[in-house]
């Protein structure tokens, strides 16, 4: 009976995998792949949008228009939000990201959010068959859900489910390589853990105690939020112990006059492959999001021989969730710090402005947003010809190709001129030849424009950094700033 009844349910799954066209080779491989996902996004009718494409040229004005106002402290211009789609094609980049292998999705379009269900209980009906038809191991929801509303879209779907917010977190769980990196994401997840204890089923009300006590004991689910609530104290201890340290390392390096900039941007606008090109590191550049998690500070020199800091941060998305930004307070000091921040932008994405509407929010959240800051552009080699032609660098930006090297060198001269710490003299100099240092120094941290050999001296005419001044001020013979 057994037997033939098994044999029955393989031959069903025999027929359903010809209906959907799988071989069961192909089935074995996507398995092994990751989990099966299947993505609902959401589309509110009353919520305030432009869904109206832009070409990339009007995309990019935008995004500068309000990087100006900003910095300008006038108020910025209305720039469109993501549409439902856009945010959709988004949570699927982030489930790719997760190692996951999505299967289907759904769009739902609301008047109004459902308070128990989200998307009505109608709509999960219809989404329990369609993953179940795909054999889904995971439902990812492009929504933050509320406890509730996770538990009661389980029960329905007798599936598991994510919001946008774990999935994020279990991206960053998946990259973070450092110990430093390792305790911010845990915060984090115990954070969002905390308030989804309640009614995770019968084990959580189970009460502890027995036999010759005076009362029932506290619940498991007690128990478990007093485990976290310990393990919340310790990592932030942890956390603080770091910040400590960073701001020792912080004070030795503001003891010596070499500025830090910091590169900001949304995730995947290429900052770790431009960290890469302006300072000949080899940090880890992936076109997955958030493959830089680890915060990297490298020196590099300008064309004035300037030496300064670059320091490569986390990426920012829509809706980064509160309790990331809290958790990687620490390592986005770094920004608050900076003398200058490069705004780093995709130049070849449709969503340009939207994506740098998001950066400034969360720029203002750090209260970074009134830092001196340099926009640029990156990716313009995914331009077409025409497009190309048609950029023009200004003040305030710059157009770069960070995996071709195009625009490497303007950017760095453009940064030259708008850091304002260890200025850059204009010196003439008299030095005897014996001076072998002082002249190499010269050579190496200046920029010469004659040098005359005269009864064993050495009449240089250089430009070079006010810290380089001091060392040589015995030898000046004349300054003009």
């Amino acid at each position: 009976m057994r037997s033939a009844e098994s044999k029955k349910s393989r031959k069903a799954d025999a027929v359903r995998r010809a209906v959907r066209g799988e071989r069961a080779s192909e089935r074995i491989d996507a398995r092994d792949s990751g989990e099966r996902a299947f993505l609902v996004g959401l589309d509110v009718r009353g919520r305030s949008r432009n869904n109206a494409k832009r070409s990339l040229t009007a995309n990019a004005q935008a995004s500068r228009d309000a990087a100006t106002s900003v910095s300008a402290g006038v108020k910025a211009p209305s720039i469109p939000e993501f549409s439902a789609q856009e945010s959709l094609d988004e949570l699927r980049t982030l489930a790719t990201s997760a190692g996951a292998l999505v299967i289907g999705e759904v769009l739902q379009k609301r008047d109004r959010l459902d308070p128990a269900t989200l998307i009505g209980g109608g709509k999960l009906e219809e989404i329990k068959g369609a993953a179940a038809a795909g054999d889904a191991d995971l439902i990812l929801f492009d929504h933050d859900l509320s406890p509730s509303q996770q538990r009661n879209i389980e029960r329905i779907l007798h599936t598991r489910v994510i919001d946008r917010t774990q999935l994020i977190l279990d991206i960053f769980a998946r990259h973070a390589k450092t110990r430093e990196g390792q305790l911010q994401v845990e915060l984090a997840q115990l954070e969002y853990m905390l308030p989804r204890l309640a009614g995770r089923g019968v084990e959580m009300s189970q009460l502890g105690g027995g036999i010759g006590t005076r009362g029932p004991g506290e619940t498991q689910l007690e128990t478990d939020r007093r485990k976290i609530y310990r393990r919340i104290r310790h990592v932030k201890e942890q956390i603080e112990n770091v910040r400590r340290i960073r701001a020792q390392q912080r004070q030795r390096r503001e003891s010596v006059p070499v500025a830090t900039v910091a590169l900001v941007g949304y995730t995947n606008a290429g900052k770790s492959t431009l960290f890469n090109a302006l300072t000949r590191a080899e940090v880890l550049a992936s076109s997955q999001m958030f493959a830089t998690l680890d915060p990297t500070i490298r020196g590099t020199e300008l064309p004035s021989r300037r030496k300064v800091l670059l320091s490569d941060t986390v990426g920012f998305i829509r809706n980064l969730p509160h309790t990331l930004v809290s958790a990687f307070r620490a390592t986005l000091e770094e920004v608050q710090r900076a003398a200058l921040v490069l705004h780093v932008s995709d130049a070849g994405s449709p969503l340009t402005a939207e994506q740098d509407a998001q950066v400034e929010l969360v720029l203002k959240e750090l209260e970074a947003e009134q830092k001196p800051r340099l926009h640029v552009m990156n990716k313009i080699d995914v331009l077409e010809a025409k497009q190309r032609e048609a950029l023009r660098d200004d003040e305030r930006t710059v157009h770069v190709s960070a995996a071709k090297g195009v625009g490497i060198t303007t950017l760095l001269e453009r940064i030259d001129q708008l850091l304002a710490e260890d200025p850059v003299t204009r010196i003439r100099l008299s030095i005897p030849q014996k001076e072998g240092k002082v002249l190499a120094m010269l050579a190496a941290r200046s920029r010469i424009y004659s040098r005359d050999y005269r009864d064993g001296v050495v009449e240089l005419e250089a430009e070079a950094p006010a810290s380089v001044v001091r060392r040589v001020q015995e030898f000046v013979v004349k300054s003009n700033s």
